[in-house]
């Protein structure tokens, strides 16, 4: 059974993807759905990797690189379903938008893209690739193994992400960075057999804010920022002294940050308001991990850094993509190039393995990770219709 590359086809599925939830490490039941409508499309090699990424090829008709249209599989949670104007699971289309978890993060413009590259079968410079990666909420696994794996090998990467129609060029990265604060635990009713690592806690705080007041800014991409956001002690009795409490600093990077510049500026910091750690206490700091594992089996400990990156404003693709998608209200003119305030798994494409990658997609970034997502139906007709010209703009702009 084959389906029409239309506008209207390319909604429906969009809204059907709404309907199949799909968290981190749980997106089997989207993969499926999306393997589907590769197949549907006529798209030659579908399949699903290792990994869990759907990957599918449109053969174009010259010898320019290959394209990647890449979006991601994962959405986040949805929270309270009473807080939503539209169930979150919905895919309802009401007042001109499609409402629900993915609408705009991400699953609108993976079915745009999607049927953008039928739609270019037999048409376009060089071959399309299509791979929507999984993990994306979590770091980006997905797009790592994808890459590392050497299965695709493209030569420009167009991300799916929100960017209201503007191009974009880059955005900072985010780490998580721990300080591990370590005592003895004891009963709040004798604290002198104890040594409490709330004592200390107060100093890390500071400390954390001095770090956060001192960061390096960039004229696109703006300032790094770097606070904490969450503080864990166990044991969590309150009638316990605890001996561990573990502070988490959300850092916004800017790309060319590695794992070691940042313990270091964390480390100096700290070592700045407390040259001398109290006996019976330790500080450790370390990068954020966690186990995670594909839906289809493969684990890893991965540090939860996302990296960012920045591309120039002058660099080809960049220029042609612009001129390429033009403005909502008058394509003649140039689209707006700017950064995006988010990551995006262009990180890992552009970031660390060097490929030029541009944005471009309908919706607000406003919108993304909150319950009143939505996808204003006009603006992804609008993008739609300019996705084909973007992706052979590109495409000949590094040929």
């Amino acid at each position: 059974m084959s389906v029409d590359p239309s506008f209207e086809n390319a909604l429906s599925f969009a809204a059907d993807l709404i309907r199949i939830p799909g968290l981190p490490g749980h997106e089997e039941a989207v993969s499926r759905r999306v393997l589907g409508e590769f197949e549907r499309l006529g798209f030659e090699d579908a399949r699903i990797d290792d990994g869990g990424n759907v990957i599918g090829v449109v053969k174009g008709v010259g010898s320019a690189p290959p394209a990647l249209l890449n979006c991601h599989l994962d959405v986040v949670a949805e929270g309270d379903h009473d807080e939503w104007d539209f169930p979150p699971f919905g895919g309802v289309v009401a007042d001109g938008a499609l409402h629900g978890r993915g609408a705009m993060d991400i699953k609108g413009p993976l079915a745009l893209q999607t049927y953008t590259a039928a739609a270019m079968a037999g048409t376009a410079p060089g071959d399309v690739l299509v791979a929507h990666t999984v993990l994306e909420e979590r770091g980006g696994l997905g797009m790592k193994l994808l890459l590392e794996s050497k299965t695709v090998t493209p030569g420009v990467v167009i991300i799916g992400e929100a960017t209201n129609g503007d191009v974009c060029i880059g955005h900072r990265g985010r780490a998580e960075v721990e300080i591990v604060i370590r005592g003895t635990a004891g009963h709040a009713s004798a604290p002198e057999r104890a040594h409490n690592v709330l004592d200390l806690l107060g100093d890390v705080l500071a400390a954390a804010g001095t770090l956060g007041a001192d960061q390096p800014s960039d004229p696109v991409l703006g300032r790094a920022t770097c606070t904490p956001t969450m503080v864990d002690v166990k044991p969590e009795s309150r009638n316990v002294i605890p001996d561990l409490a573990v502070v988490c600093l959300d850092w916004r990077i800017l790309p060319g940050s590695t794992d070691a510049s940042l313990l270091e500026r964390v480390a100096a910091a700290l070592a700045d308001r407390v040259p001398t750690v109290p006996d019976g206490l330790s500080v450790e700091v370390r990068l954020a991990s966690e186990h995670q594992r594909t839906w289809t089996g493969l684990a890893e400990e991965k540090n939860l850094l996302t990296p960012g990156f920045l591309m120039e404003a002058g660099h080809p693709a960049v220029e042609a993509a612009a001129r390429a998608v033009g403005k909502v209200d008058d394509v003649s003119r140039p689209a707006a190039i700017r950064p995006w305030t988010f990551a995006t798994d262009g990180g890992w494409s552009c970031g660390v393995h060097g490929i030029p990658t541009v944005g471009f997609a309908p919706g607000e970034e406003r919108f993304a990770h909150t319950n009143r997502e939505r996808l204003d139906i006009e603006q992804a007709r609008w993008a739609f219709g300019r996705y084909p010209h973007l992706v052979a703009a590109v495409q000949t702009a590094i040929a």
